[in-house]
Formats: structure tokens, sequence, C-alpha cells
């Protein structure tokens, strides 16, 4: 019979052996397993003396206390051995230059809005903003669109859950116009005790919501509004203010404005603004660029303002439109497609 001693020996032997875990595995059932050679051996101390039984079984113990030991040696200098492979492997040079993360840029209609904030505010205006959800008093009534106009049917204007106060449906703002509304009614309670109010100058940017989409609206979409309210504002400053703002938007001075009569319930007169490059591929050719007007005596008075001793003048240009013109893009819904081939042309 194979002495105690041997057999430890054979067992570090043949796990040295053994070249993965499998086969390790294997060598260890020889020794432990229910067949083992070990195990073997402590079913033979049933038929021993219990003085025998006592010397033997410490004597087994003890064996295959040390056969486990060379076990788990081998296990863990197998699993290093693996994990080395795998360092080697997956190496990584440290001394070369890190990927970084590249570096992002605005949306070329937030480059449109930032541009435009920027050159009303260098020539005094403020910047306002108002809830895009808003009230039919807001929208529409306090500028002077009677309850059947066009814009109020379902077809135009997004309509959604919950009432105003005089149980009007409540709306998506279909321009920025509200914002204006909100602001001027505040500067008029602000300077109630005033001799003379102060002039009313701002812009509202902002999003605004329709219902329409082709290549050239979108349900969605940005204006910004202009408003300029005193004692002596006239169409000329109307004209003469936006002209300078195209001309600076554009960087060009060889730019042609021109106005037309038109209609709009929140202005009389009213006109559209159109504007002509002169160079480039659009020389020459005209595009509406705005709608424009001075503000009506009945949007005055709304305003808390009264018509017969303040004039003023308002615009709306669509952020969208004014950077397609820009940057010579001729479809608006590049603008909403998060196609990183179309952003990628606008880096920081």
């Amino acid at each position: 019979m194979v002495s105690l001693d041997q057999i430890v020996e054979d067992a570090k032997r043949d796990f040295l052996g053994a070249a993965d875990s499998a086969a390790l595995e294997d060598a260890k059932a020889k020794y432990l397993g229910k067949s083992g050679v070990l195990t073997e051996r402590l079913k033979a101390l049933g038929g021993m003396s219990p003085e025998e039984r006592k010397s033997a079984g410490a004597q087994i113990n003890q064996i295959k206390t040390q056969v486990e030991a060379a076990l788990q040696e081998r296990r863990q200098a197998l699993a290093d051995a693996v994990l080395q492979q795998r360092l080697a492997a997956e190496a990584i040079d440290v001394s070369l230059p890190g990927r970084g993360q590249a570096v992002g840029s605005l949306h070329p209609v937030m480059r449109t809005w930032e541009r435009v904030e920027e050159i009303f505010r260098s020539i005094g205006f403020d910047v306002a903003d108002g809830p895009e959800i808003e009230t039919d008093w807001f929208n529409f009534t306090a500028l002077n669109s009677p309850e059947n106009h066009p814009a109020r049917s379902m077809q135009d204007t997004f309509y959604i859950d919950g009432k105003d106060s005089n149980q009007k449906p409540l709306l998506l703002r279909t321009h920025t116009s509200p914002i204006q509304v909100r602001y001027a009614s505040e500067h008029v309670k602000n300077y109630a005790d005033a001799d003379v109010m102060p002039p009313i100058k701002v812009i509202a940017p902002g999003r605004t919501y329709r219902v329409d989409s082709d290549a050239t609206h979108s349900p969605m979409f940005h204006q910004v509004e202009g408003l300029w309210i005193a004692e002596s504002v006239s169409f000329a400053d109307l004209k003469g203010v936006y002209t300078d703002f195209l001309r600076t938007f554009f960087e060009t001075n060889e730019l042609q404005v021109r106005f037309r009569p038109s209609y709009f319930p929140f202005t009389e007169p009213s006109a559209e603004i159109d504007m002509a490059f002169g160079s480039g591929k659009l020389a020459g050719r005209w595009l509406e660029i705005s709608g424009a007007g001075q503000v009506h005596p009945n949007v005055l008075r709304n305003m808390g303002i009264d018509p017969e001793r303040y004039t003023g003048f308002a615009f709306g240009s669509g952020l969208e439109r004014l950077t397609m013109l820009r940057y010579g893009i001729d479809d608006l819904r590049l603008f909403f497609e998060n196609d990183l081939r179309f952003l990628a042309q606008f880096p920081a």
C-alpha cells in the first residue's frame, strides 16, 4: 500500500502537472473525490479498532490538509498566470497621448439666438422671457385678435387641457408677443406714479408652437419679437433699428431692406420686411424676413398704456429663418434631426 507521505508527493506532482483549471480539477478528484485515494483511506477506518482508528484518522486528516494546501497553491498559480496573460494582451501604453473628449458646440439656432440678444442689448434693449403655456388673453385677446380670428382654430394652434380664470382654454403660445404684453404691463405698474413712463425697449426670444410641418415650417420653432414704446417713437425708428440690426447680424452694409404694406391685428399700420443681399448666390433676390408695424392703440390700452400719449413699434422674426440665411441652409428640418454630420459643420 502506498504510504501517506508518498500520496502527498504524488498529489503535488499531479497538481503541478495540471496545465489549466480543468486538468487541476481532474487531479483533485484522484485524491479528494468520492473515489479518491484519501477518501478510500477514510472509508477504511470503519474496519479498524477504536485505538487504530484514532491514530490512523489523525494521520489521514493531516495528509489531507497538506494535499488541499498544495491544491489551493496550484489554483492560485494558475489564476495568476491567466491574469498575467490578460495584462500582457491588454497592455496600455501610458506614454501615448490621451484621446480626450470632443468639444461640443452650440446649435446653429442657439448661435443666432445669442447673436440677436447681443446686438439688441448693445442698443439698449432688455431681454424678456415668459411661459410657453399661455392664456387666451395674453396670446390673442390682448393682442387685438378677435374671437373669430383664424389663428384661434384647432388647425393652427395647439390647445391643451386646462382653463384660465375666464374659462378660456390654455394653449401653447403661437408667438412670443405674450411676453411683450406681460413685460409692458409690469413696466406700467412699476412706473404708475411717474409723470413720464420710461421707454419700453425689449426683445422676446423663445420657442413657439403652431400646427404646421414641412421643409420651411416646424410645429415648434423659435421667434424673436421686439418692442419699443415711448412718447415719440415712429415708423422711421422701426426702419432704422431693424435695418441696422440686419446689417449687423449679416455683417454687410450692402444689404437692402424694404417695407411692404401688410396686415396684422396687433399693429397699425403694418408691414412685411424684405431684404436682399448685395452679393453671393442670393444677391438681388428679395427675401421676406419679418413682420412689423406701429403698435395698435387697442394693444397699448390692453397693456395699460395711453395711446394718445405713447406710440411704439413691434417686429417679429423667425430665428430659424435668420439662421438659414446666415449659414446657407435650405431645409428647416435639418435643425431638428440631430444629425451629427450636419451639426459638425458648426464647430465651437
